[in-house]
């Protein structure tokens, strides 16, 4: 058999040890043949392929990115773009498709696999924002990085006496600020499931300043003011999937806390920063089974799934499942961080 392989949207740490597990179980294992998908959706719809074997997965695990290169590029939204893949699969000698991806690459691969194309959904967001799955590669690593930034700021925050807006990334999900707001011991979390009061923020600002520390709020790229305010755009152009680029909720937030309080107040973005570099060990144990069990998939021709971490076991379910809607904090995982709060 021989089996494509591709990684689709933003890249995370982790790619590259699905792809390295992927290939060496299917070569070793199974017996299989592979090619290499450049650029997400884009490889199978141009044509673009690299050579994609043993020898070229040595010494990836560690790197952050992906050796295929990604792009969002939606097959959907060009035209007779479905047909110029089944095609470009046809010619290549492709029977089965490895699609590593977020929301939208597995949106895609959902498409697909209801047109009759052999395809199997590895999930990646550093969001965590996918159901049916406990943890997605390259969250951990995220976190990690918003922890240590966030661990770093807390330093200068106190010597300089002012508020400190940490940004990160997060667009309908705050798993990423809840996470390593807590670990970092932030003094309030703003997350897009839960809109928050500018005049709250300030007043537990001012709350934190009487206790002698200065404050440090965590703020996830998509959070709204609860006045009915919208989401801080950096442009309102759409990309292929219909999404807007987010940004500058942060410069906002510490703008307000300034006008309210009258103390000094930055706004730090940590923006890719939070995608590039060497995964985490539980993102590459994590990326590690998802493509051991992708394959497996693959051989026993269970197409139209993905893989899923359920506790520690890695399961198979519809693509459906993982894609159909987002896997957003509840109002009582966020309660736990309040407890922290001012």
């Amino acid at each position: 058999m021989r089996v494509g392989v591709l990684t689709g949207g933003g890249d995370c740490p982790g790619l590259n040890a699905v792809i390295r597990a992927v290939v060496r179980k299917g070569v070793k294992t199974h017996g299989f043949e592979f090619v290499g998908y450049r650029d997400g959706w884009r490889g199978p719809l141009e044509g673009q392929t690299m050579e994609l074997g043993i020898a070229q997965c040595r010494g990836i695990l560690p790197r952050g990115g992906t050796i295929l290169g990604s792009s969002r590029t939606n097959p959907f939204k060009i035209e007779n773009g479905v047909e110029r893949i089944k095609e470009n699969l046809a010619k290549d000698g492709v029977d089965a498709l490895v699609a590593i991806g977020g929301e939208d690459t597995l949106g895609v691969a959902t498409k697909l696999a209801d047109l009759g194309v052999n395809v199997v959904g590895v999930p990646k967001t550093i969001d965590n924002d996918l159901s049916g799955t406990d943890f997605t590669f390259g969250f951990d690593t995220a976190v990690n990085i918003a922890t240590e930034a966030i661990d770093r700021l807390h330093t200068t925050a106190e010597s300089h006496h002012r508020v400190l807006v940490v940004e990160v990334m997060g667009r309908h999900a705050g798993w990423i600020a809840l996470h390593s707001g807590i670990a970092g011991g932030a003094s309030m979390v703003l997350i897009p499931e839960q809109p928050f009061d500018i005049a709250d923020v300030c007043a537990r600002v001012e709350t934190r300043f009487e206790s002698k520390y200065a404050p440090i709020i965590v703020v996830s790229e998509g959070a709204i003011p609860r006045d009915g305010g919208d989401m801080t755009l950096v442009s309102g152009e759409l990309d292929a999937f219909g999404h807007v680029r987010l940004g500058g909720i942060g410069d906002r937030i510490a703008g307000e806390i300034e006008q309210r309080t009258g103390k000094e107040a930055r706004a730090v973005v940590l923006g890719h920063i939070q995608r590039g570099g060497t995964p985490t060990a539980f993102d590459r144990w994590l990326a590690t089974r998802f493509g051991l069990q992708a394959i497996d998939a693959v051989a026993e021709g269970d197409f139209g799934t993905m893989m899923a971490l359920k506790g520690t076991r890695i399961e198979r379910l519809k693509l459906i499942e993982g894609t159909g809607e987002l896997k957003l904090v509840s109002p009582e995982e966020y309660a736990e961080a309040q407890v922290f709060f001012g």
